[in-house]
């Protein structure tokens, strides 16, 4: 069976490419935010034990800046005991409808209290009450478990501000390496990576 051919996508060279990689993700997740209609913030976080068991999963990016990439979660959850365990993690877009790729390995932090309360209270109230409702991860009889739980709960904080649970925050991955793919003709794809040296970020090609 013969592969399709690929869309015409633009290339990405050096001399376009901006040689701040927050500036250039930012271009380029401007664009996803455009062109894909589902999730575009969408990536998947790889993390791995203290044993370097390795695990992924999908979660939202929620903010980035030149500090980091921000996503949050229960951090009693699987991946925030390995994050707690080995504070190194990956991430990856991909944006089927551009064609693009960016993975990101880095070293990770939590965020402020404060920064995590503000985000908490952005978020809808059932989403709120579902992060007190579910202790993620652990093995549950039933859905009913579940669902009786949130009942309680929204009993209890009607017509309340609902608290930031203790065990609930945000991440932060701060990069050393930004790796920028770009689809093209014949597999010959383009490739550009950033790493953090003390002063600079230096841009190399990579062969596909």
């Amino acid at each position: 069976m013969s592969e399709p051919v690929a869309p015409n996508y633009p290339e990405l060279n050096e001399k376009d490419a901006d040689p701040n990689p927050f500036k250039q993700f930012e271009k380029w997740f401007k664009q996803a935010e455009a062109a894909v209609p589902i999730l575009p913030n969408a990536m998947t976080l790889a993390t791995a034990s203290r044993d370097s068991v390795p695990s992924a999963r999908v979660v939202l990016l929620k903010d980035f800046d030149e500090r980091g990439f921000v996503f949050y979660t229960n951090c009693e959850s699987p991946k925030g005991k390995e994050l707690g365990e080995n504070a190194v993690a990956s991430l990856c877009f991909y944006w089927a409808e551009l064609g693009r790729q960016v993975r990101i390995t880095g070293t990770v932090s939590r965020t402020s209290r404060e920064e995590s309360e503000a985000y908490f209270h952005t978020r809808p109230v059932d989403s709120q009450l579902g992060a007190w409702a579910s202790n993620q991860s652990e093995v549950i009889s039933s859905r009913d478990v579940l669902e009786a739980r949130m009942e309680d709960l929204v009993r209890k904080y009607e017509g309340k501000e609902i608290p930031l649970p203790p065990y609930w925050g945000g991440y932060r991955v701060a990069p050393f390496v930004l790796e920028f793919w770009q689809s093209r003709p014949s597999r010959l794809h383009d490739r550009l990576r950033y790493t953090r040296t003390e002063r600079e970020w230096v841009i190399e090609r990579l062969a596909p």
